[in-house]
């Protein structure tokens, strides 16, 4: 009898969760852009595996997709998600047709004034993520200079930018090093080719490390990366890459954004720049299963493990010891709130390295 039970209860469970339905619906960007669509669906599909729900993604192709998109899928799932800051506006004027569907929003803030109930958004303090690629990059430069290629200069885009001009003045204050930074835009997501272009521009200019934070078209970035880099180096296999930065002390390098992008370059993305987005997509999908779920706005930094830097699998040997363990203790001082990376333009031009020493 106690079996019968059992099995009934397994059986009710099962049907339950087949009923649960998560649906996402990307930016225009869409999956395979190896950022941030891509890292969301990865967490929506770790929960729904581990709750036994369905999953689908709905591709964005323009923005005009997006409030028919979103629509869509409120009308077929029990839990939405909108991907990118340019589907703020369609995500509130849908999510409030449909009081009884979850919807959570990556990358997304709230307008002013605008509270509801079923309508979770995640940002991250991107400044944080670019603060260690610029530390990284102006410790790794031979040039003296790195470039930064954006996509479109949203909210999140520029934060990475100041967290990156951040991270590089405190290099280069703490260590007398001077470092110059080239800055351009692609005014696009989706257009890998912009994204080389313009990186093999900011290589052309002296710039020999650069950060992609441009959607897809930092793909095209880490492209023209690895051409430089093989033809300096004559082989693109990692050994012999590995070897001749360490033994001459430069390179061609790209820095990542969004997830761990490492792995499309190895040797030669010299670290990525990254955002908790799969946790928090994870957790999106588990709060509204399990009836926790509480609309509002979450930030996540350093602190909450939604920003930080990949680790480095491929070109850690390359990175001086005493470079990574001086970002370890500057991890400390952000987290206990003793070193403030600006967030804003005003708090960039008004920012100051503060007073560090280091305890080694």
């Amino acid at each position: 009898m106690k079996r019968l039970i059992v099995l009934s209860l397994i059986v009710m469970l099962s049907v339950f969760a087949m009923a649960f339905k998560v649906i996402m619906v990307t930016d225009v960007g869409g999956l395979g852009d190896k950022s941030f669509n891509d890292g969301t669906w990865e967490g929506i599909v770790r929960a729904a595996k581990e709750i036994g729900a369905e999953y689908k993604v709905i591709q964005s192709y323009e923005q005009a997709d997006y409030i028919p998109n979103l629509t869509r899928a409120a009308q077929e799932a029990d839990v939405v998600f909108a991907v990118g800051f340019m589907m703020t506006d369609a995500l509130f004027k849908v999510a409030k047709q449909f009081p009884n569907v979850y919807f959570v929003g990556i990358d997304i803030v709230p307008p002013e004034g605008t509270n509801l109930p079923n309508v979770l958004c995640y940002v991250f303090k991107e400044e944080h993520a670019g603060f260690y690629a610029g530390y990284i990059a102006a410790a790794m430069t031979s040039t003296g200079k790195i470039g930064f290629v954006g996509g479109i200069p949203i909210p999140p885009v520029e934060r990475f930018r100041y967290g990156y001009e951040a991270g590089a003045k405190i290099y280069s204050t703490l260590h007398k090093k001077k470092v110059d930074i080239l800055k351009g835009y692609t005014n696009d997501f989706e257009d890998p080719k912009k994204g080389k272009d313009l990186t093999m521009a900011q290589y052309a200019q002296g710039a020999d490390i650069v950060f992609l934070a441009a959607g897809a078209c930092g793909n095209g970035g880490i492209e023209a990366a690895k051409e430089k880099m093989v033809a300096l180096v004559g082989s693109d296999k990692l050994v012999d890459i590995i070897d001749y930065v360490v033994m001459n002390n430069k390179g061609f390098f790209a820095i990542g954004v969004d997830v761990d992008q490492d792995y499309m370059a190895p040797g030669v993305v010299l670290c990525s720049a990254m955002k908790g987005i799969s946790m928090a997509s994870y957790y999106g999908v588990k709060s509204a299963w399990e009836g926790t779920f509480e609309g509002g706005l979450k930030v996540l930094g350093v602190k909450e493990d939604g920003a930080g830097v990949s680790p480095m699998k491929y070109t850690k040997g390359m990175i001086p010891n005493r470079v990574i363990a001086e970002l370890e203790y500057l991890t400390k001082l952000i987290k206990d709130g003793k070193l403030v990376i600006p967030d804003t333009e005003d708090a960039l031009k008004a920012f100051q390295v503060p007073a560090i020493t280091f305890p080694f």
